[in-house]
């Protein structure tokens, strides 16, 4: 049932297993929900803060139960990338082009690993898969929060 449940959790209710592609699938996937919860559902700042704590905690856990089965940071774990662009559209006004500036951005920062996020991968397990991604999604949210509120956009 656990392993079940991580397996679950960490490919994103089975996005992971789409053979090719499959962590730009779960990243757009999130910038979908996100769009329309966020247009449907007004939910206060905290609210969305604690689920992605939620999201990172999950992540961390189910990417360390299905390491065993699966080996080190396996690409059906797309959990990081949900999590990842859930930071990307962090406090960023709900619009399209925002939305997709953020993935744009998220993906290039997660696929190319300036700076730290290289390093945050060397964590070891669930960490290291989460870590990466969070690091590219606060890149990619500070770049956007510049956007935002200089107008550049």
């Amino acid at each position: 049932m656990i392993n079940g449940l991580a397996k679950v959790i960490s490919t994103s209710l089975g996005i992971g297993y789409i053979q090719k592609g499959s962590g730009t699938v779960a990243a757009l996937f999130l910038c979908l929900v996100w769009f329309f919860a966020r247009v449907y559902i007004t939910a206060h700042p905290y609210l969305t803060c604690v689920a992605i704590v939620v999201i990172f905690a999950l992540g961390v856990w189910s990417a360390n139960v299905v390491e065993q089965y699966w080996g080190e940071d396996s690409s059906k774990v797309v959990i990081d990338e949900v999590g990842g662009m859930a930071v990307s559209l962090f406090l960023i006004p709900i619009r399209w082009d925002y939305v997709l500036l953020a993935f744009i951005l998220f993906r290039f920062f997660d696929i190319t690993k300036p700076l730290l996020i290289r390093k945050a991968e060397a964590l070891p397990s669930g960490w290291g898969v989460m870590a990466d991604d969070l690091l590219a999604g606060m890149y990619s949210n500070l770049l956007l929060q510049l956007v935002v509120w200089s107008n550049l956009w």
